[in-house]
């Protein structure tokens, strides 16, 4: 058993693109921080789904071994398999084509240096109960997004 710190994460927009949310459940023994946000403009899925990992390693105070749940391919491949080859060619795909939401590949990058990060994949909806909450508070980050913004009011 480790010490580690177990976050799920979970992100998306209605409609994508469109105003979107993210979730975030971290635990470490008995603690549990429960974290979301939203963007009340149009957002994308995969940029709420990159922004929910960010924003929960950057809440960590201290470096520490963490394994990170997320329900999304694109960012467990992109960090683990395709980051590094971007990094290479200048921020292009192979195909020469300006790589989609570099500024979070590179935030989430330098959030992850802080760590020793372990990346693992889930279903989503499939039952897994951090994962479902991170899900339910994505929602919530995009409810808050939304009814910030026609009160006028930014959302961190």
């Amino acid at each position: 058993m480790t010490d580690a710190v177990i976050i799920h994460t979970d992100g998306g927009c209605r409609p994508n693109p469109g105003p979107g949310g993210w979730g975030a459940v971290l635990r470490h023994g008995t603690h549990l921080r429960e974290m979301c946000g939203g963007e009340p403009g149009a957002t994308s899925n995969n940029r709420m789904e990159l922004t929910a990992p960010i924003m929960a390693l950057e809440a960590l105070t201290r470096p520490v071994v963490v394994h990170l749940h997320t329900d999304s391919t694109y960012v467990r491949n992109g960090i683990t398999k395709w980051v590094l080859g971007w990094e290479r060619n200048g921020w292009l795909t192979a195909a020469k084509q300006p790589v989609k939401n570099a500024d979070l590949w590179r935030r989430l990058q330098l959030a992850c240096e802080r760590h020793q990060v372990e990346w693992f994949w889930v279903k989503g909806h499939s039952g897994v109960p951090d994962n479902e909450l991170a899900d339910q508070l994505a929602t919530r980050g995009l409810q808050e997004a939304l009814a910030g913004a026609a009160a006028g009011v930014a959302i961190p």
